[in-house]
């Protein structure tokens, strides 16, 4: 069904504020509804009284006896999200919300990603998850659907990711990890402050780095990552404070790619042998920095400035056939990316009373550019008549592609009385993508060409307080989806030019829920509806390259339910279920219908179980399992992925001597050895549709510190 409210394009002026305001600025204490910041800082969200599906994963959990590697090790937990490791750290991890995003054959699409403030994701909506150092994360955000005009070009929802403040006393921190297939990871780490963080002058830092390398579960899928994070904070006056942001990452990581059903099961651990022959690989650097200015302007007033500048290169080597690649229209099989970024968001907080009604109002400017340098080369070399495979050959692209975004937004609370409030906003959403083709030969003809979008967002929510520990909540709210440079650059017909005739996807969300604290744990459930005009979707996906198409329209329905309970003391468990319907509602598959089909690369149904046993210090153990349904891997649903539950056991002992932590743990995945995929390439053409999971695997850790006082 559509709704209704999110058809019209104008609201009253009090309605048209972004849902959910800042935390850091919306400093009315009174206020519940503190939700996803897109700025560093402590975290004002509350899960319970936030009118939205919203979870709240703190740093200490995402370290708990685990590698401190990957974003999905313990984010699992988190209902809605579908977060997989494709055990292939040149295509980053398959991450999905309400099912965005899981076509994306590498980097995530559909949900914006923000790192202490900094987008991780890109004007056009690609983003990745690389630079994210679990190390020194104080919290992550997860916002599902799109219920905040805070955010531009994105569905599914939100990721938002705050590395710790320093504090004191000053505390030194390293850390090791050993695993299985040749893993390790090995850290350090050093916070602290001046002062309290109260009077001019005071300053508080976080500085972090790590290296992992691993030879990897699969044939030729080794890896080696560099890390660095830095976070300075710095009191300027009574009113004001300047934040300093830096992170760099450095990956070099072979590309195992993906098998066939009967090669999965043959043998989950090969590779095809153009893997071999092309030695596909990629490395990435990436370097970005920032500054977030705060200013309270008055009792009622505050001021954010968010900057941001960065760099990132790319070079990727891909298994396309020399016979392929000779076609004159063909760019090649490496593709070498220099991409530069910066933005700024600005915004304004006020808050007041209008007939008595506490109101909150902010109104902000966010933009966003980024220029990238696109060369294309053969991946292969001829000398005395001989092919050298895998290295970088004649040119065979070059073009300058930039994309902008510039989105005004607004946003506003009320408090109508002590039990309803209202949250309701707007965002108005350009996005605009030019690119300049350089390379133009006989047989390769200009593919130059220019698109621009335009979209409003509104968003509202109401929320009814039964008690101060039980609340109901009704969200509507509309997402956006552009198409990706990458998607805008190949047709499948093989044509040159532009695939100018890929459109915006638009997606209109309804969502009803409750949330329920008991004790010491948080009970939640939330029912929801998406409608979506335009999906895109993959098209073919062959010899690295993926095409990608409008598949007209789609629906998502879905139950989430949660469970996160601390019990005697030391005791927790946390539950999930999710169950998603999503299915084409027009065909997207040309002669052969899919009308009806579900969507291929998400599953019906995840569930998760964890216990665990955490005191302070001492002996401590804990336990999880997971389940997935299968998953279709094309749009006819003729392939699936098998569905499949894993279950992972850690235990370890903390020792607290004087001013010395030692922390020293080990644990075991895939306990019992289970036989699964572990992500699905949607659409691969040649059929090799499946990333293989590892079997049993062990591994062991110690971290040690220590804080002067």
């Amino acid at each position: 069904m559509k709704i209704a409210l999110l058809r019209q394009a104008h609201l009253p002026l009090l309605m048209l504020p972004a849902v959910f305001p800042l935390p850091l600025l919306a400093a009315d204490e009174s206020s519940n509804t503190l939700v996803v910041s897109a700025a560093p800082g402590p975290s004002g969200l509350s899960e319970l009284d936030t009118p939205a599906a919203v979870s709240v994963v703190t740093g200490d959990d995402m370290r708990q006896a685990a590698p401190r590697v990957n974003l999905s090790e313990n984010l699992t937990s988190v209902p809605g999200l579908q977060i997989q490791n494709r055990q292939n750290y040149a295509q980053d991890l398959q991450l999905s919300v309400r099912g965005f995003g899981s076509r994306s054959t590498y980097g995530v699409r559909g949900i914006r990603i923000y790192v202490d403030g900094i987008p991780a994701t890109m004007p056009d909506g690609q983003g990745q998850t690389s630079n994210i150092d679990i190390g020194s994360i104080d919290h992550v955000e997860v916002l599902r659907g799109p219920f905040s005009a805070l955010y531009g070009n994105a569905s599914g929802g939100v990721i938002n990711v705050d590395t710790q403040t320093g504090q004191q006393p000053t505390t030194l921190e390293a850390g090791t990890w050993y695993g299985s297939y040749g893993s390790w990871r090995n850290s350090v780490k050093a916070s602290g402050a001046t002062g309290d963080g109260t009077h001019a002058g005071d300053v508080n830092y976080t500085v972090s780095a790590s290296r992992f390398t691993t030879h990897g579960y699969r044939d030729h899928s080794s890896a080696q990552k560099n890390l660095g994070n830095a976070k300075l904070g710095v009191r300027i006056d009574d009113v004001s404070t300047l934040t300093l942001l830096f992170n760099s990452v450095h990956i070099d990581a072979q590309d195992p790619g993906g098998l066939t059903p009967d090669q999965w099961r043959d043998n989950p651990r090969q590779v095809v042998s153009n893997v071999s022959l092309y030695d596909t690989r990629k490395t990435v650097d990436q370097t970005q920095g920032g500054l977030h200015y705060q200013r309270q302007m008055s009792e009622n007033d505050d001021l954010s400035i968010m900057m941001y500048a960065g760099m990132r290169e790319t070079t990727q080597f891909q298994s396309i056939p020399a016979s392929v690649q000779s076609n004159p229209a063909h760019p090649g099989g490496v593709i070498s990316l220099t991409r530069h970024y910066q933005g700024v968001d600005t915004r304004w907080t006020h808050r007041d009373a209008l007939f008595s009604i506490p109101v909150t109002l902010t109104g902000g400017l966010d933009y966003e550019t980024m220029t990238e340098r696109r060369k294309g080369f053969e991946n292969y070399t001829i000398n005395n008549g001989v092919y050298d495979y895998g290295s970088q050959g004649n040119l065979r692209r070059n073009e300058r592609n930039l994309m902008w975004n510039l989105d005004p937004y607004l946003q506003t609370t009320w408090q109508f009385t002590n039990k309803l409030s209202l949250d309701a906003g707007v965002r108005f959403s350009t996005v605009n993508f030019d690119s300049n083709d350089n390379y133009v030969t006989a047989g390769n003809g200009d593919d130059s060409g220019d698109a621009r979008y335009h979209k409003w967002l509104p968003a509202a929510s109401l929320k009814y307080a039964f008690d101060d520990s039980w609340n109901a909540y009704l969200s509507a709210g509309r997402g956006f989806e552009t198409p990706t440079i990458n998607e805008l650059s190949y047709r499948s017909d093989g044509q040159s030019g532009l695939n100018l005739g890929l459109k915006p996807a638009t997606s209109d969300t309804l969502e009803l829920g409750t949330k329920k604290r008991i004790g010491n744990g948080l009970i939640t459930a939330a029912v929801f509806q998406t409608d979506t005009q335009d999906e895109i979707v993959a098209d073919t996906s062959s010899g690295g390259r993926t095409t990608y198409k409008n598949a007209g329209e789609t629906r998502r329905r879905g139950l989430e339910l949660g469970l996160d309970q601390q019990f005697a003391y030391d005791w927790r468990v946390k539950m999930a279920y999710t169950l998603l319907d999503a299915r084409y509602r027009t065909n997207a598959c040309g002669d052969e219908s899919c009308d009806g089909n579900r969507i291929p690369g998400i599953a019906r149904n995840m569930a998760y179980a964890g216990l665990e046993y955490a005191p302070e210090q001492g002996f401590y153990a804990g336990a999880e399992m997971r389940y997935m349904s299968n998953i279709a891997a094309d749009d006819e649903g003729d392939v699936k992925a098998p569905s499949y539950t894993v279950t992972s056991i850690n235990s370890g002992y903390k020792w607290l001597v004087q001013n010395w932590t030692l922390d020293l743990f080990g644990r075991a995945d895939n306990l019992f050895d289970r036989h699964y995929v572990g992500s699905v390439i949607v659409n691969e053409s040649n059929g090799r549709y499946f990333e293989s999971a590892p079997g049993r695997n062990y591994s062991v850790g110690l971290n040690v510190s220590y804080a002067f006082q």
